[in-house]
């Protein structure tokens, strides 16, 4: 607060000026007592003066709603939204979500520190309050190829700036804890400048997780059970419970929140789709949900709100008390905190028109795919028995299962209809190396034709799946020519497509075309193409090439056990 301000700010504080805004008549969620305060809320430049009887230039009547501070999404990755920075605010602010810490790793891994460069300016013109997280993980792991590689020395360019809080989500947990000096390099940088570091390190215990979170790292949002919960909140992480739209972590972490440890616990969506948000709510579903299942509604408040600036030294952010934002929301109860107004900085927020964007060409999506064909899905099998991913619903985590195939007359993998099998292929897509992994899929239920997208998590090459081989060729060819995103095909041709030019991750287009988009294309998923109920049929599939979430994946490179950390041959 600079000097003429903090005048400003002691006169309309004491009373002795009239200040902007006062919202009379609310129940105010007082985060740090964990009560409810009755009265109204003085706010000027921006900035809340405190709760009292003020006089302001504006009034606002609260009508006895309950005013909670602006929630924070302590992890999310802006580019699953399918929407630039710039429009994500448009999806979240009516849902009462005033700020998120982003990590950018997704659009990084195609295009580099331009891919940072242009989430950073795009996020400056979002109401929406967006800090950044330095991607430590582009790539993931050595067992991809990704679109750029960025080192610490490269990482250092950006450290200083006032969106950056710190380092990603250190995906690479093997190297962490293995000691590999390029990861060591990254968590050094950020200890350096005092900034915090993001885990990522599904079952990881023991002595590796000592070595995990005593380097620094301070959070994980991957935790699947109570027990992954009481391991890290024990060795001082903070854990941060995710819903996202295809990972649902929320529910079964609750029964681990307890009076002694829900400070130490936070919300986030990790990965949310615009039909998600605009259908189910944002954060403001998280707190329906941890309500419902039973936790205290303040506690679920305090988990979206004062525990996450707490964790990433937002001080000026998630209460409602006197030198913190004017960023605060009124709902009708606390059971199913229908969001009736959002305030950013004192000021009632209420959307606008959103105009079209140009594409950026350091960002626009590139092909550079060599010698692909249908010879390269041919799959040879020595024998009948394989390894298959198993899809488990709600879940990022797969299974090994092994099951019994057909070959055809020439030794190639032959599609059985009655069987839940489906071919899988990663064709990288960004240096023209030629590679193609191929995996095959249970639990898809794709029957007749191919999906296809740009979105592979993390390093964003083709991913493909069908039932045929032709179909899938098809679909490859189908994403060069919308310059990437998401097609299904059908006999050779292209039944529907979300066309995603900025880098084949997002649109310059608005999150409810989005989400129109994909909720058709969902529909004919499920009904045409035989993909069960409770799977998306397109993030589920985005995340079968990350080589980093037990237990099996395909990258370009492979078949890959993340149990061993090596690649796997697809017979058994």
């Amino acid at each position: 607060m600079k000097r003429d301000n903090i005048k400003r700010f002691i006169e309309g504080a004491t009373g002795r000026q009239k200040v902007d805004l006062v919202v009379k008549g609310c129940k105010i969620v007082d985060v740090f007592n964990g009560k409810i305060i009755e009265g109204d809320l003085g706010v000027d430049n921006g900035v809340i003066v405190g709760i009292g009887p003020y006089e302001g230039r504006e009034v606002f009547e609260g009508n006895g709603a309950y005013l909670l501070p602006g929630l924070i999404d302590a992890h999310v990755h802006i580019e699953s939204s399918h929407v630039e920075p710039r429009s994500f605010g448009k999806l979240l602010l009516p849902r009462g979500t005033t700020t998120v810490i982003a990590d950018p790793h997704e659009i990084c891994n195609v295009a580099g520190l331009d891919g940072l460069d242009y989430m950073l300016e795009s996020a400056k013109e979002s109401p929406l309050s967006i800090f950044f997280m330095l991607p430590s993980c582009v790539p993931s792991t050595p067992f991809e190829t990704s679109g750029a590689t960025l080192l610490a020395k490269d990482l250092a360019q950006r450290i200083e700036e006032a969106q950056v809080l710190g380092l990603g989500e250190l995906m690479d947990s093997v190297g962490t804890i293995g000691g590999v000096p390029s990861v060591i390099d990254k968590i050094a940088l950020a200890k350096e400048h005092g900034k915090v570091i993001d885990g990522h390190s599904p079952q990881v215990s023991g002595k590796d997780l000592n070595a995990y979170a005593g380097v620094g790292v301070l959070t994980d949002h991957e935790c699947t059970t109570v027990k992954e919960l009481e391991e890290r909140i024990e060795r001082g992480m903070y854990v941060l419970l995710r819903e996202g739209s295809a990972t649902k972590d929320l529910k079964s972490l609750l029964p681990g929140v307890t009076p002694c440890n829900s400070h130490r616990c936070l919300l986030c969506t990790d990965d949310r789709q615009p039909e998600s948000i605009l259908e189910e709510g944002h954060l403001d579903n998280h707190l329906r949900i941890a309500v419902s299942e039973g936790l205290d509604p303040i506690t679920a408040i305090q988990m979206g709100t004062i525990n996450a600036a707490n964790c990433y030294s937002l001080h000026d952010r998630g209460a409602i008390a006197p030198g913190r934002r004017g960023d605060f929301i009124l709902v009708d109860n606390l059971k199913d905190f229908n969001v009736a107004h959002v305030f950013v900085e004192g000021t009632l927020y209420r959307e606008g028109e959103e105009e079209e964007t140009l594409v950026p060409k350091e960002v626009e999506t590139k092909f550079n795919i060599k010698d692909f064909s249908i010879e390269k899905l041919r799959l040879p099998l020595k024998g009948n028995r394989i390894r298959a991913i198993g899809i488990i619903p709600d879940m990022v985590v797969t299974n090994s299962v092994e099951m019994e195939v057909k070959r055809d007359s020439k030794g190639y993998y032959q599609n059985n209809p009655s069987q839940d099998l489906v071919k899988l292929a990663v064709v990288e897509r960004h240096h023209g190396t030629g590679n193609v992994g191929l995996a095959l899929l249970s639990g898809y239920g794709l029957k007749r034709g191919a999906i296809a997208t740009t979105i592979a998590h993390d390093s964003h090459n083709i991913i493909v799946a069908g039932d045929n081989d032709e179909d899938m060729v098809v679909a490859v060819e189908s994403l060069k020519k919308i310059k990437g995103g998401i097609v299904i095909v059908r006999g050779g041709e292209l039944i529907d497509a979300l066309p995603l030019p900025i880098g084949g991750l997002m649109t310059n287009q608005s999150g409810t075309f989005v989400r129109e988009k994909l909720k058709a294309m969902q529909k004919i998923a499920l009904e045409e193409f035989n993909i069960p109920r409770g799977i998306d049929p397109f993030m589920t599939l985005c995340f079968m090439a990350l080589p980093v979430i037990p237990h099996l994946k395909v990258s370009d490179q492979g078949l890959f056990d993340v149990d061993q950390f090596k690649f796997v041959d697809l017979e058994v």
